[in-house]
């Protein structure tokens, strides 16, 4: 069924294609302008629709250079705010987006902004923070009015983009040639086990689009262990899942192999906006099935909107609980360390020659 509906779809992904391609080549040609700064512009995107980890990826660069000034920007997806909005004191998840919020509740030292147009965006940041060392682009792959000065760019080991195909058909954002735009190929929620003659063949189809002098790495998810975001107390091993994201079966698959039975699902789209209601229904569930033994397992993303607001008084009383993530790399993390920070030591000798 799934083939033959992708066939039907085959001429609009054909002309979606078309149009994305022909954009592309106006950048290419310089009929579109792309915007270079003064400062590193490290973009990490994909060119598929869904969750291929970026938000863990972006939080490991912001890691990685804390040494710097370092500022985000984001396009804020499913805010209630329109423009340029720097978080301060009293941002919240309506105003800047999940991930954005995320990035400025766990990374305080980092200025986290906004904005639909990137290039007023990063102008808006370098003249409210003119000390930037850097500023690191949330999902950027397509927004080609900026050319950043280091390109990653994620594909998913469950989808790798190069087995995929153009919307409607499949989930590509863009013809799989767009990936010679990259200047790293991260194959992201790579199994922890992935054995080095697939990382070989993998490595071999993505240099095909992206260029055989692509560096390709690999990386993992590693779960911690559980953090109390209502009751303190400790997690349960009959647990309820409360998620909204893209893709909630890596969660799902790393409780079965942690032997955490998941009694019940509330299981809601990606970047949903909880009500009370949404809560009530959990917490009915619980009560219903004996809560004393029962917690509820939900994603940091979730977690950070689970917090603020009526949310808070809403859960505070509830055994709510967070499996906060990192990623890992399978081999030569070490090689992409150096490859990040020697391209920002760059760009910050030439700005400031007498301090390195």
């Amino acid at each position: 069924m799934i083939k033959y509906l992708k066939l039907l779809l085959w001429p609009f992904s054909v002309l979606y294609g078309g149009v994305t391609a022909i954009r592309n080549d106006f950048y290419d040609r310089g009929f579109k302008v792309s915007h270079r700064f003064n400062l590193p512009v490290i973009a990490v995107g994909n060119l598929t629709v869904g969750g291929t980890g970026k938000t863990p990826h972006v939080e490991y660069l912001l890691r990685l250079l804390r040494g710097y000034k370092v500022a985000t920007l984001s396009r804020g997806y499913k805010r209630k705010s329109k423009g340029f909005v720097m978080a301060g004191p009293d941002a919240t998840a309506e105003v800047l987006g999940d991930e954005p919020y995320q990035y400025h509740i766990d990374f305080p030292e980092v200025r986290v902004a906004v904005s639909e147009k990137r290039v007023p965006g990063i102008e808006h940041l370098q003249q409210l923070v003119p000390e930037l060392d850097l500023i690191v682009l949330d999902d950027a792959m397509q927004h080609r009015a900026v050319s950043p000065s280091l390109n990653i760019m994620l594909t998913d080991y469950t989808r790798l983009f190069y087995k995929d195909l153009v919307l409607p058909a499949g989930l590509l954002r863009e013809p799989k040639r767009g990936a010679a735009r990259a200047d790293i190929v991260i194959v992201s929620k790579a199994p922890s086990n992935l054995k080095s003659q697939e990382m070989e063949v993998i490595k071999r189809k993505v240099h095909y689009y992206a260029g055989a002098d692509k560096p390709v790495f690999f990386s993992t998810i590693k779960y911690g262990l559980p953090v109390a975001a209502g009751v303190k107390r400790e997690m349960g091993s009959d647990v309820v899942l409360l998620t909204g994201i893209a893709n909630p079966e890596p969660l799902r698959e790393y409780l079965r192999s942690q032997k955490i039975n998941v009694v019940e699902e509330f299981i809601f789209p990606d970047h949903h906006p909880y009500t009370l209601q949404d809560i009530d229904k959990v917490k009915v569930y619980v009560e219903h099935h004996n809560h004393t033994s029962l917690s509820i397992v939900t994603t940091r993303k979730d977690a950070v909107k689970l917090a603020t607001g009526l949310m808070r008084e809403a859960t505070k009383s509830l055994p709510l609980f967070y499996l906060p993530i990192e990623i890992a790399f399978l081999e030569n993390g070490a090689g992409f360390d150096e490859i990040i920070l020697k391209h920002v030591e760059e760009f910050v000798h030439r700005k400031h020659p007498n301090q390195l």
